[in-house]
């Protein structure tokens, strides 16, 4: 598959903000929708696979437990290890009131049009990128600064 270095950029960091956005709006499905299939969602204390499991969670979190919480995500570096992939670390994370922000990890992937259960808004009808996992967020040890 050829790729477009600057558009294949702009689709990857579309990601993250896809899941600011479907935060604000307290949208569980939207959020769950930015996982592959297959995709693990990992916050502190939680462990979630797939979009049934992601959605269901989200729903009942974000009316509970992550009520009054945010979610902030910048990209703050990624680099692509084959066209089709790349892992981003971002400046932010579900964040409560008073909190700063940390760093996180995502992994990406690109999703073809023959994988129709990956939609993204953000992307072209012909191919877009999906979040396939957050691992643990990488705290303050990643570069050792906070910028």
């Amino acid at each position: 598959m050829t790729t477009n270095l600057e558009s294949d950029q702009a689709a990857v960091n579309a990601v993250p903000v896809q899941i600011v956005a479907a935060w604000a709006e307290q949208d569980s499905d939207a959020f769950a929708r930015t996982f592959t299939p297959d995709g693990t969602m990992i916050l502190p204390g939680v462990h979630r696979k797939g979009q049934d499991e992601i959605p269901a969670y989200m729903t009942t979190a974000i009316a509970g437990t992550l009520a009054h919480t945010r979610v902030t995500g910048a990209p703050i570096d990624l680099r692509f290890l084959t066209p089709d992939s790349a892992p981003v670390i971002t400046k932010g994370g579900v964040l409560a009131p008073g909190e700063r922000a940390i760093r996180a990890a995502w992994v990406v992937v690109r999703r073809t049009a023959a994988q129709p259960e990956s939609t993204l808004e953000a992307a072209t009808a012909h191919e877009q990128y999906s979040q396939v996992r957050i691992p643990v967020p990488l705290h303050s040890s990643f570069n050792g600064d906070q910028r």
